[in-house]
């Protein structure tokens, strides 16, 4: 069973994590960077989820230009997972392509349609 950790941020800033397994987690498969999600899926009952990165067990990210979900070799000069330390500096870095799969292990995603995180969270409590 897939089990992803999802990590969501709001415009202010603040920012929670969730752990989602077995129905919510199969929302998240197949999807692409960039793509939205229902906010249901992590308990935000009225705000809609835009995945902005993630990254699988070993740390390595999930870069937006690389198609499908394998792994890939490239020689990067910068940019999402390699920062380099001089001007023209190059390194062969293997990233993760940018569609969620079983082996994507932590989700990045940006609220949007809602106030904040807390605000949601306040709301659900309540309502218990």
């Amino acid at each position: 069973m897939v089990e992803f950790k999802i990590v969501v941020s709001d415009e202010t800033g603040y920012t929670q994590q969730f752990e989602v397994d077995g129905q919510s987690a199969n929302r998240f498969i197949g999807r692409d960077l960039g793509e939205e999600v229902d906010g249901n899926a992590v308990g935000l009952d009225s705000g809609t989820l835009e995945l902005t990165g993630g990254s699988d067990e070993a740390g390595r990210p999930m870069r937006g230009d690389v198609a499908g979900s394998d792994l890939k070799e490239l020689l990067l000069e910068g940019g999402v997972g390699y920062h380099p330390e001089r001007d023209g500096e190059r390194k062969r870095i293997t990233v993760r392509g940018r569609q969620v799969s079983e082996e994507t292990a932590q989700i990045n995603v940006r609220l949007t349609g809602a106030e904040s995180i807390e605000d949601l969270l306040e709301a659900d409590e309540e309502g218990e």
